[in-house]
């Protein structure tokens, strides 16, 4: 039987799963902010233009790799999460038969 100790462990872990999405965002919104801010006031220097650039793409890349990472790793939580709850039922299932035999 799964406890409640078990259930709470596995909230936690979405819950954390999320904050880092949250973070993956946050950083790449930073990324792009800071791009903008190049680019409205420092948009007659060249060079500036070239970093806003990349800061784009790194914060495009960043939120992409996220994304991913959550999905990864939510996909592998409910993958583990149901094979945990099978075998807990293979277990009660094999002690019932033990004590039904017994």
């Amino acid at each position: 039987m799964e406890s409640i100790r078990d259930k709470l462990a596995f909230e936690r872990t979405k819950l954390a799963n999320e904050r880092t999405l949250l973070a993956y965002v946050r950083t790449s919104l930073a990324l792009i902010a800071g791009a903008v801010v190049l680019l409205q006031f420092f948009s007659s220097i060249y060079a500036y233009e070239k970093i806003a650039l990349v800061l784009v793409c790194l914060g495009v890349m960043i939120l992409g790799v996220g994304i991913y990472r959550f999905r990864t790793v939510s996909a592998e939580l409910k993958r583990g999460f149901s094979a945990v709850k099978s075998q807990q039922l293979h277990r009660e299932i094999k002690s019932k038969a033990i004590d039904a035999g017994g």
